[in-house]
């Protein structure tokens, strides 16, 4: 009779653990993704620039070289590496010039799609044989120094190549002494997922 007894009971606790096994099956992806969400930060991102708040830049006080006004207005439509220095460009300034001309030939047909800019910070004439190495390259001053204010960095803005998109915003920060095969991603990748043309 003792065994009777006992059958029911162990049945019960059976039962019991089976519902709380279930129980917990049922809610361990629920309480996985609230931890997830609000406490795991993930270590990597699939980009390598800084994304930023995407906001227009400036489109007045721009001059080119020759004198006629330069407006990003004109660009719309194509991805836009730019960068700031001034005219006398040391090595660092000249680097980021190569990595932006590399950059962009490496996309190939795609190449079309993306324009350079370098912002001249002075007053004074870039070196006309060093201009040649990088033909396409659109050279402005920015007379009202908006550009340069809206170029958001931890150090100076001119240490970065950014990335404007095809509506004018700009929304990528590379970091200073970049790695050009990582921007190269970026880049494609802005592009393959991109159908502004």
């Amino acid at each position: 009779m003792q065994s009777l007894a006992a059958n029911p009971e162990q049945t019960r606790r059976r039962n019991r653990r089976t519902l709380w096994l279930l129980l917990a099956v049922c809610a361990a992806p629920i309480v996985a993704s609230y931890t997830a969400y609000y406490f795991w930060q993930p270590s990597s991102h699939v980009n390598y620039g800084t994304l930023l708040e995407p906001h227009p830049l400036p489109d007045t006080g721009l001059v080119a070289l020759d004198g006629k006004a330069f407006r990003f207005a004109d660009l719309k439509g194509e991805w836009v590496l730019l960068t700031s220095a001034s005219a006398d460009c040391s090595s660092a300034c000249r680097e980021r010039l190569v990595y932006m001309r590399q950059v962009r030939l490496a996309q190939g047909k795609e190449s079309e799609r993306v324009e350079r800019v370098w912002i001249v910070t002075d007053d004074r004439t870039p070196n006309a044989r060093m201009l040649a190495e990088h033909p396409g390259l659109h050279v402005v001053r920015d007379l009202r120094r908006a550009i340069l204010a809206a170029l958001p960095s931890s150090g100076s803005g001119a240490e970065h190549i950014y990335v404007v998109d095809p509506l004018g915003n700009l929304m990528m920060r590379f970091p200073a002494e970049p790695d050009p095969r990582r921007m190269l991603k970026d880049v494609s990748r802005l592009l393959r997922h991109s159908k502004w043309k």
